[in-house]
């Protein structure tokens, strides 16, 4: 190692400019939630624990939500009964 060294033309900031599309935020998760998915690259030895974490927030923003579900649901039910009353009027 030198003694000493020339940081004058050094600039400050992310080594590795980050993409347009991702931004830098601070969340704060439980313990168990971050081991879960570290442990996941782990057995997997590979891949980027933050990148599993974006891709189950991603899956749970595109799964309809429970209204959109019992809706559904419902509509299929009244369909079947109101059939049900029509066939036997």
């Amino acid at each position: 190692m030198k003694r000493e060294y020339d940081l004058s033309k050094g600039t400050r900031g992310a080594v590795v400019p980050l993409p347009p599309e991702k931004i830098r935020i601070t969340i704060r998760l439980d313990r168990d939630i971050v081991d879960h998915f570290r442990e996941l690259v782990g057995r997997a030895h590979r891949g980027n624990y933050q990148t599993l974490i974006n891709n189950a927030l991603r899956e749970h923003m595109q799964r309809p939500s429970l209204a959109q579900e019992v809706g559904k649901e419902v509509r299929s039910v009244l369909r079947e009964e109101l059939r049900g009353i029509k066939a036997s009027a």
